[in-house]
């Protein structure tokens, strides 16, 4: 049996093909099953392997399609692009361009894949990823593990030739996360080299300077440099053989002074046009008093429930640092309908998540796009887009 093989059938045991081959769907009855059944079997798995298993699962379409059928009231724009929900996939899960068919059948409006770095490294010796059960939290130090730029650019270029044969409205948005070699002597040359790569890939591009697992990525948040690198990647995309022009985000830490924002929100401002988003966070070097996972020691990015507050926090900084004129996407501990409404009105356009999806499987993106659309129709809103920084207001 063929390593495909053995993956495949370990993937339908665990759950992911199994509730597709037994005619299961996603709707509120089977919320349930997954929390009870599918996802407890995934964590006797190590978590690294299980996710390999979820990224194959989603890749050969072994999920479940989402029943949930988005209202127009989730419909909203951004970055001049349209998205049918306003929640996503956080880059992380699908490292490696394989999964972005599967995540949007399971109910996300949209999927980031990355990071990807311009020549393949496979990352941070191994054990690199630890559950925090109890703190619904996960700590990794992956390290940019990365299949490189050419076999993300066959993926990528596969994945937008079946999308052109859909209707408009069918085809998802992807966003191409792009990152930096260990080894390189350019950092920003590891950036222009993937926005001229895969930048006409991708229904925007995200510049990540904000892993904690890479020496000396965070230093590129600083004012100067982050307006040098912003200044060549600009260029380079604004080279690009296509049209549109896929828009420039930036992702950042959560460990950052009130200078550090001022500095990065003065960098993004001052390029207003240039770069059209903030993704605000990635995972934290920090450790708050409350966790009790075994593994809360390890070195490494947490994510998850304990990353929440800090994250909406920053997403409220920015917004304001930025006077509501950049589309932020809020990241960080989103694992219902409440939380992502929570980081839509301190001001973000967009919401991603990863952990929680860890932890609660293909029913969540539906679960909280039909919360959020209850929470939105209780307080008057008619769209998503209006309730973007309500509490600033």
């Amino acid at each position: 049996m063929s390593l495909k093989d053995k993956l495949k059938g370990a993937a339908i045991i665990l759950g992911g093909g199994a509730v597709c081959f037994t005619g299961i769907n996603i709707a509120n009855g089977n919320e349930k099953f997954y929390h009870d059944f599918v996802m407890p079997a995934f964590r006797w798995v190590d978590p690294e392997r299980a996710h390999v298993l979820a990224v194959k699962a989603a890749a050969w379409g072994l999920v479940p399609r989402s029943k949930y059928k988005d209202s127009s009231i989730l419909h909203c724009k951004a970055m001049g692009l349209e998205f049918t929900n306003p929640i996503g996939m956080a880059a992380g899960f699908d490292k490696h361009a394989e999964a972005m068919n599967g995540l949007l059948k399971m109910g996300f409006g949209f999927v980031e894949v990355g990071s990807v770095t311009p020549e393949p490294q496979e990352g941070n010796p191994k054990p690199r990823v630890f559950r925090l059960t109890e703190d619904k939290a996960i700590i990794n130090r992956y390290g940019f593990n990365s299949v490189g730029h050419d076999l993300a650019y066959q993926r990528l270029k596969e994945r937008q030739e079946q999308a052109a044969h859909l209707p408009e409205n069918q085809r998802g948005i992807i966003g191409v996360n792009l990152g930096k070699n260990k080894t390189s002597p350019s950092a920003v040359q590891d950036y222009v080299n993937g926005v001229k790569k895969l930048g006409c890939l991708g229904d925007y591009l995200v510049i990540n300077v904000s892993s904690p697992n890479t020496h000396g990525l965070r230093a590129m948040q600083g004012r100067q440099q982050l307006a040098e690198l912003v200044d060549q990647v600009v260029a380079m995309r604004d080279l690009l053989p296509c049209t549109p022009k896929p828009p420039v985000l930036v992702k950042i830490a959560p460990d950052l002074t009130q200078a550090d924002k001022e500095d990065i929100a003065a960098v993004v401002m001052a390029k207003k046009g240039a770069v059209e988003g903030i993704i605000v966070t990635n995972t934290t070097i920090t450790r708050p008093d409350s966790l009790v996972g075994k593994h809360k020691g390890e070195t490494g990015g947490l994510s998850g429930a304990p990353l929440k507050n800090m994250s909406t926090a920053a997403v409220r900084d920015m917004y304001r640092l930025t006077n509501g004129k950049v589309t932020i996407v809020g990241v960080g501990g989103v694992s219902s309908g409440l939380d992502a409404y929570e980081k839509i009105r301190a001001g973000a356009s967009l919401v991603q998540l990863y952990t929680a999806f860890a932890y609660e499987g293909p029913p969540l993106p539906s679960k909280i796009n039909r919360e959020l659309e209850e929470l939105l129709r209780k307080d008057g809103f008619k769209s998503v887009s209006d309730a973007v920084g309500a509490d600033n207001r």
